[in-house]
Formats: C-alpha cells, sequence, structure tokens
C-alpha cells in the first residue's frame, strides 16, 4: 500500500508540474533564501525505542500519555503508550481495508482519520473504542487541534479547519513558503502558541506554519537522524509531537526503530 501511496502522489505532482506547482522539497530549498523564514535544525536531546513495524501516520502526547495512529491496509491501528515506560496501555486495530491516517485529542475524543476512506474516526481517548464517525471529501493525512478547531492536511498546499466536536468544515487556507504553495503537507501538530508545525511528505524538512496567513515562517532541518543502517530499512520522517510545559518536541519516521526528543535550534 506504500506503493501505490507513491504511484498516486507521483501522478498528482505531474499533474502539479503541469500547471505550475514545484515540488515541495524545490520550494523548500528555494525557500532557505528569504529572510522572513527561519532555517532550524534539530538538536537530539534523547532516544527511546520505537515500534519499527509501526508505519506511524500520527503521534500526539497528553498527560503523560503518548497517542499514536499507524497506516498500511491490513496493519493500521492506534495505540495509548505510557511515555515515561514504553508500555502500551491500549490499543484498537482497524478493519482490514482502512489505510489509518493523522491523530488529534480534542476534550473527551480522540479522532483519527482515514487516508481515502472519507471517514473520520471518533474514540475514548482512554479505550481507545470509536464512539463515532464523521464524513469528508477528499484524503485525509495530518489532524493536530487548536482550542477552537481542528486543522487537518489532505496532502495539497490546503489546509482545512473543522469543528472540533462535529467535524464540520470552518474554513481553509493555502500553504505558501516564500510565496510558492507548499504542497504534501502531512502530519500535524498545533502548539499553544498558535502556530502548526508539519511533516512534509518525501522530505527531511519540518515547517512551522502561521494557520491565519498560510505562510511558512519556519523550516527545519531534520536529515540524519538515523543511521544509515537503520534508514536502510525505514521509510519517510513522519510523525511530531509537542512535549507540554517544554521546548522539546517527539519526532519518529514510518518504520523507524527510533523516537527522538529534539529541539529546534538555530541553523
Amino acid at each position: 500500500m506504500r506503493t501505490a501511496r507513491v504511484l498516486v502522489t507521483s501522478l498528482v505532482l505531474v499533474g502539479l508540474s503541469a500547471c505550475g506547482s514545484q515540488d515541495p522539497a524545490a520550494v523548500l530549498t528555494a525557500s532557505s533564501s528569504d529572510p522572513g523564514i527561519e532555517q532550524l535544525r534539530v538538536e537530539v536531546v534523547s532516544t527511546s525505542v520505537h515500534d519499527a513495524t509501526a508505519f506511524t501516520q500520527g503521534l500526539e502526547v497528553d498527560d503523560g500519555q503518548l497517542y499514536e495512529g499507524t497506516g498500511l491496509e491490513g496493519r493500521s491501528s492506534v495505540r495509548r503508550t505510557d511515555l515515561a515506560t514504553g508500555t502500551v496501555q491500549a490499543r484498537q486495530e482497524l478493519a482490514p481495508d482502512v489505510f489509518g491516517e493523522g491523530v488529534t485529542l480534542a476534550g473527551d475524543r480522540l479522532w483519527q482519520l482515514t487516508w481515502k476512506n472519507g471517514a473520520a474516526i471518533a474514540r475514548d481517548p482512554q479505550t481507545l473504542a470509536e464512539t463515532g464517525r464523521a464524513a469528508y471529501d477528499g484524503e485525509g493525512w495530518g489532524l493536530c487541534a487548536q482550542p477552537d478547531r481542528l486543522v487537518m492536511s489532505n496532502g495539497s498546499a490546503t489546509l482545512t479547519f473543522r469543528d472540533r466536536t462535529t467535524f464540520a468544515v470552518l474554513g481553509t487556507v493555502d500553504v505558501t513558503a516564500a510565496g510558492t504553495p507548499l504542497t504534501e503537507i502531512n502530519e500535524l501538530e498545533c502548539t499553544p502558541d498558535g502556530q502548526v508545525w508539519a511533516n512534509v511528505w518525501k522530505t527531511d524538512q519540518i515547517v512551522r506554519i502561521d494557520p491565519g496567513a498560510g505562510h511558512v515562517t519556519a523550516v527545519v532541518d531534520a536529515t540524519g537522524l538515523l543511521t544509515p543502517e537503520q534508514a536502510g530499512s525505514a521509510d519517510v520522517l513522519n510523525g511530531i509531537a509537542a512535549l507540554p510545559g517544554t521546548d522539546e518536541f517527539l519526532v519518529t519516521g514510518k518504520l523507524w526503530p527510533t523516537v527522538f526528543t529534539v529541539r529546534f535550534v538555530p541553523a
């Protein structure tokens, strides 16, 4: 299924190129000379073991618990892990024909996206049991929660704002880096300062987005976290979660053996 996703996205990128849009990696490289975009790098604070069979799609920390959504048909799940011990406290598997995507906690429910199934699944945060569903058009990629709304990505340059309870659309914003649309925005993390951090699919870059204007205000270079041997069996960087009350983040990737606790510091 990972191959199918690459194929689908490659076809989309061909279409975008024909319309004048650029590859996301090229957009981020070109934007590095923009003085309005802060250039950052990751500083590793510590590491912990990660399930190398987990195709990570969403990551979030709340009250000492790590919530993780994973993908691939027949292997998609959502789990809640004790952050201090690494012990899995709860886990739910998705139906074999469902490709799980991003997750976020919004009050008394955990939302989990699906890639092409057109459904957001509401779950009990403790048991992770399904409590409801909401339909949406298009693909689901990343999701994070702000105090008054959810923020969702779909692989394009557009972020969609949704109601935290009903999942109804509240509005959209188009994301640009130095004036150029930035596509393939993937896993999201909303932080208390109102900013949205996002993985950019198939790159080792994380971006900070002003969700009001849609402008990319920082680019984080996260290359080199895995050893060459680890990278040989891993997939792309994906998964970012702010650690509450600190300036640190957890980052990992699809099929990565490690979760990294990092700070974003000047490059």
